[in-house]
């Protein structure tokens, strides 16, 4: 794979661990050139930022290696950075409200499955919007929920390639559905969708797998619809699970890195929840993010030291990927 100088500074490994179509290290002369051509024509549009090899690969596989379509998803994309000024937010963003917040939706990063990518877990029974908009508003849960993409992006994944030793541009999620009984499922998706749009439009190529466990009743014959109006790919990323997910589950997932409530044997002081443990948190992976030692906002510029507080805290995003439509966040 040909890296630009101008654009690819990377300080973790760039080759992906399997050989897939379209993927770092992977590519046919003719997808090096579409690498090339779609920079090309972003730069002659006046784009700067955003523009290394990597990024626009996820845009380009988003898009089935369409040049053109790939190009409108990554304008798209960066007409919301500027419109929601995400780029200035992301060093000084806190979000105080958030334990207050876990109480009714817990999302979370904690440690990594055997693959080495960071475990992202979500448990969607306790939603309750009307409770949660006294404590904080959708704009803020959405806003928080683009920062915590941006923290995915720099520091946890150059954490973890670190760490493995490949390249890691993925995640494993864990969505526990207990508790999404007919009377909740309404707010419950109501607040999934408008994450998962946010998701799948600006975040390309995030999902490595998804478990959706304590599936309920009847769920697995809506997914056997659902999933015929997926991409192949797509499906064979998730899988629906009961209330007996613990072995397939373990399968992937370390039991010392999985939580006790979900069958692992991790207690982490404080809760699982809140720890944020991973290779991100590891001195000998984790590296100063890009976002926390230069940044530039209404032309001043933003030091490490004004966002150390931040760190990589916060809860995270739903993951799906691009291209896909589904009425879960089970989308890639």
């Amino acid at each position: 794979m040909e890296l630009d100088p101008k654009y690819d500074d990377y300080d973790y490994p760039t080759t992906a661990p399997v050989a897939q179509n379209g993927h770092p290290g992977h590519l046919t002369s003719q997808q090096q050139a579409q690498v090339h051509q779609l920079r090309l024509m972003l730069e002659s549009e006046g784009y700067k930022k955003r523009l290394d090899t990597l990024t626009l690969l996820r845009f380009l596989r988003a898009r089935k290696f369409d040049v053109n379509l790939a190009k409108t998803m990554f304008v798209e994309c960066e007409k919301w950075r500027e419109q929601t000024k995400l780029d200035e937010t992301v060093p000084t963003w806190e979000y105080p409200e958030k334990e207050e917040v876990f109480k009714y939706y817990p999302q979370f990063y904690h440690k990594t499955d055997k693959d080495g990518r960071p475990v992202y877990i979500e448990q969607l029974g306790g939603i309750d919007l009307n409770a949660m908009y006294k404590i904080t508003t959708a704009e803020r849960m959405l806003t928080n929920l683009a920062v915590e993409y941006e923290r995915l992006a720099d520091p946890r994944l150059p954490a973890c390639s670190r760490k493995a030793g490949t390249l890691l541009e993925t995640c494993c999620t864990i969505m526990d559905l207990k508790g999404v009984g007919i009377s909740k499922a309404p707010q419950v998706y109501s607040y999934v969708k408008q994450a998962s749009s946010l998701s799948q439009n600006y975040y390309p190529e995030r999902l490595g797998r998804l478990y959706l466990i304590n599936a309920p009743w009847g769920f697995s014959g809506v997914w056997s619809v659902v999933k015929g109006w997926l991409d192949p790919v797509t499906v064979q990323k998730i899988h629906v699970l009961g209330s007996g997910y613990q072995k397939e589950l373990l399968e992937q997932v370390p039991a010392e890195n999985l939580p006790k409530q979900f069958g692992g044997t991790c207690e982490c002081p404080g809760g699982c929840q809140m720890s944020d443990m991973g290779p991100w948190r590891e001195k000998e992976w984790a590296r100063p993010a890009k976002w926390e030692t230069t940044i530039q906002t209404s032309g001043s510029e933003v030091t490490e030291g004004a966002a150390a507080a931040q760190g990589a805290q916060g809860d995270a995003p739903v993951v799906a990927e691009a291209g896909a439509t589904a009425p879960a966040p089970a989308a890639a």
